[in-house]
């Protein structure tokens, strides 16, 4: 059989207006973003890449998550949460074995703790900045409680395979070979994309390696007002962002299509792809 490939959307964002968010329309009305994280079904459990906010964070947010929630606009809708989602699917919250994070951001990573049996993937850079961050950004950013509850981390080193021009790719583990860890360094220390083979190609979630698919798919990339001053102000490292946004653009137009690139955060992209359902490349 082929497994499916569900695109979920686990938090709508209505920051700033449509013309600094979305690049057009109104001053006057909100933007609009999403949080569009992938459940992949295998023959080892569910995998989850990226989880959006848990659901404490929506239900009973503490002080810190309610000031991230409101920079970012979140409408609190518990049922947007990956875990009610997954639910609705007719699975349960143990049926997730793995998550693969992008980051560790809150608005990426607070859902882990909805799944405390999952095994939880990241960069090895990203684990220590989470852990042990040196810098006021990196203090303010990471939120301690998402993994207050010891999830079973497995961090993945800086060394691995090529894959489509990019090093040290990593994969997740002999069952999981057709699912990839891709380094994207430069919003976070240890961002990652994760790359996924489809019966069509290859689907990479790029995180927050560009917030706009204007960014990566217009043949002039620009990038909306507030989202380049928000880029700007989340950079670990601007010259390494801009260095893999370059090789996320080159990617892009020399595929063919083959590879089809998606970020966490443009509804436009989620709207295109919510309306079908991927199958993995792996057959049983």
């Amino acid at each position: 059989m082929a497994y499916k490939i569900h695109h979920l959307n686990t938090a709508t964002l209505c920051p700033g207006n449509q013309w600094g968010v979305n690049g057009s329309g109104s001053i006057l009305k909100k933007g609009l973003m999403v949080c569009h994280c992938l459940l992949v079904e295998t023959d080892q459990g569910l995998v989850l890449i990226d989880t959006g906010f848990g659901i404490q964070d929506v239900l009973h947010a503490g002080f810190a998550e309610r000031l991230s929630m409101q920079a970012l606009g979140a409408i609190a809708d518990p049922q947007e949460c990956a875990i009610n989602q997954i639910k609705k699917l007719g699975y349960r919250p143990d049926d997730v074995r793995h998550i693969i994070l992008t980051h560790l951001d809150v608005d990426h990573a607070g859902g882990i703790k909805d799944f405390p049996q999952a095994t939880v993937h990241l960069h090895q850079n990203e684990f220590i900045a989470g852990m042990r961050p040196i810098t006021l950004q990196e203090k303010l950013r990471y939120s301690a409680k998402d993994w207050a509850h010891q999830p079973n981390w497995k961090t993945h080193q800086v060394v691995g395979e090529r894959w489509e021009g990019f090093d040290a790719v990593s994969v997740l583990s002999d069952a999981l070979y057709d699912i990839l860890l891709v380094p994207l360094h430069g919003h976070s220390r240890g961002h990652c994309g994760v790359a996924v083979s489809t019966t069509e190609g290859w689907i990479l979630h790029c995180g927050d390696a560009y917030f706009s698919h204007q960014e990566i798919k217009l043949e002039v990339p620009k990038c909306p007002p507030i989202l380049a001053a928000v880029q700007a102000m989340d950079d670990t490292s601007r010259a390494d962002r801009l260095y893999n946004q370059q090789r996320l653009i080159d990617l892009h137009h020399s595929s063919n299509e083959s590879i089809r690139l998606l970020c966490s955060h443009d509804h436009e992209e989620f709207d295109t792809c919510c309306h079908y359902t991927s199958f993995l490349g792996r057959k049983s």
